[in-house]
């Protein structure tokens, strides 16, 4: 009779290390579908298909894979497929889509990792590797991929592509370029121990300024969306990052809103010249806010490291100054003062 191995189970220690990893992936799960439960709630429908204009889980999912790495990948694929079962019961095209809007972030976040992206966006190349790179070049993927799954499994006709193509690829790069700044600003935000109540006046007065400013721009069919730009740039100048992403997606939502239901300037236009408004409005919001605030940043960095090194120039002449530290060392205690 063989002898049957005895079957190893995990120690408690072992268990208690991947109890945090676990509960990681669960936590990115939940807040993926979240975030996809969210955006569905302002779906279009164009050549055939439902799109939204702007895709949070795609932010989010970039996000989570820059801060806790490509092991996390598991937790993205399977909030992307409970997105999907959550509006209707999935079918063999749903795991194509899955499987899309997988490899997008996980191919954004390589290559930001080859670029030497770092996540605190204070230069201007990470501003632009993040929009190049993370936005326009990884959502190609899932936008590809998605809108071919729809062609192959019937759902979308062979003439609607590249109008939903360009929807899908859209929606995925504003999620990139609206919900991964303001979450990585969030993460690394740090509140200074000696703030004073005045201190707030000016950023709560700034996010109400951009949201009266945007909620005029879109309830008027005048041509005033142009306004939002003054405060957005407001924002970065004053509050880099940390500034410039909350008014960038508050300015997101109220014009989605106000696309979505053809209001304001958006009204007497079709469904994807309205889409194409909002993208051009909501891309250029992005663009201004993130790469102005990561040139201030960046300057501010090299001022800093400026003055750091002037000043230690200064300690260092200080000291090889003929006259002063070196010979009143040699000078006995009563004949200092002489």
């Amino acid at each position: 009779m063989a002898a049957v191995p005895p079957t190893s189970t995990p120690s408690p220690r072992a268990l208690r290390r991947r109890a945090p990893a676990a509960l990681r992936l669960l936590a990115v799960t939940a807040v993926y579908l979240a975030a996809g439960r969210i955006g569905l709630l302002e779906q279009v429908v164009i050549g055939g298909a439902r799109v939204t204009p702007l895709w949070p889980p795609t932010g989010i999912a970039l996000t989570c894979l820059l801060l806790f790495g490509l092991r996390t990948w598991p937790a993205v694929a399977l909030g992307a497929f409970l997105v999907i079962a959550s509006s209707g019961p999935p079918t063999w095209g749903s795991l194509g889509v899955v499987a899309g809007n997988t490899l997008a972030p996980v191919a954004a976040c390589l290559m930001l990792r080859r670029a030497r992206f770092r996540i605190e966006l204070d230069r201007l190349r990470d501003g632009m590797a993040l929009v190049f790179l993370g936005a326009f070049a990884g959502m190609l993927i899932s936008s590809t991929i998605g809108t071919a799954v729809l062609v192959l499994n019937g759902d979308l006709p062979a003439g609607g592509f590249w109008s939903t193509w360009s929807a899908w690829w859209t929606g995925d790069a504003m999620g990139v370029l609206v919900v991964t700044p303001l979450a990585l600003a969030l993460r690394t935000a740090r509140l200074p121990a000696d703030r004073r109540p005045s201190d707030w006046v000016e950023p709560v007065l700034l996010l109400a300024s951009t949201a009266g400013a945007t909620v005029i721009a879109t309830s008027t069919t005048l041509s005033l969306l142009f306004l939002v730009f003054p405060f957005l740039i407001w924002a970065a100048l004053r509050f880099q990052l940390l500034g410039a992403a909350p008014c960038v997606l508050l300015v997101s939502l109220v014009t989605i809103t106000a696309a979505t239901n053809r209001a304001g300037p958006f009204a007497g236009h079709g469904l994807v010249a309205a889409m194409v408004m909002l993208q051009a409005l909501n891309g250029c919001a992005a663009l201004t806010g993130l790469l102005l605030a990561a040139i201030v940043a960046e300057q501010r960095e090299t001022y800093r490291r400026i003055e750091q090194a002037t000043v230690e120039l200064a300690e260092v002449v200080h000291r090889l100054a003929p006259g002063k530290a070196g010979t009143s060392r040699w000078l006995p205690p009563e004949d200092e003062g002489r």
